[in-house]
């Protein structure tokens, strides 16, 4: 909604400007969507190397 409403004060102020971010932000987002797909990844594998990590210590304090 902020964002809207920070658009829509664009848009009173500059309109050209503001068309043209209505414009391109979609083709950012297609541009960024690789980057986040990466991070997303990342993230992922490490979390997975986390869990694996301290699986051990887990272990442990279960039984203990």
């Amino acid at each position: 909604m902020v964002t809207f409403m920070l658009w829509c004060l664009l848009l009173f102020l500059c309109w050209p400007l503001a068309l043209l971010v209505l414009v391109l932000y979609p083709l950012v987002w297609l541009v960024l969507l690789p980057f986040r797909l990466i991070g997303l990844t990342f993230d992922a594998v490490f979390e997975t190397l986390h869990a694996l990590l301290n699986l051990p210590a887990r272990v442990v304090r279960r039984i203990g």
